[in-house]
């Protein structure tokens, strides 16, 4: 019986140290500026995708048209 009432109280008091890391938690108040500022670093990021993805659709592009036409061979 003591071993089944540690074993209770090990196992709740185990589940109750993750909710007192909680406690120590702080709320983060990162402002406005702090969002626009991330917003443009992510644009840094985020931009050189454009010329990237616009050179590959030209190359799909060139390649299904190139699939589709027919090779007209010169006549010797």
């Amino acid at each position: 019986m003591k071993t089944n009432v540690t074993t209770v109280l090990s196992l709740l008091l185990g589940m109750a140290s993750t909710t007192w890391g909680e406690v120590d938690s702080f709320e983060e108040n990162s402002g406005l500026c702090s969002w626009i500022f991330f917003g443009f670093c992510a644009l840094i990021v985020i931009s050189p995708l454009l010329p990237a993805i616009m050179m590959m659709t030209g190359m799909a592009k060139g390649a299904a048209k190139s699939a589709k036409t027919p090779e007209v061979k010169a006549a010797k």
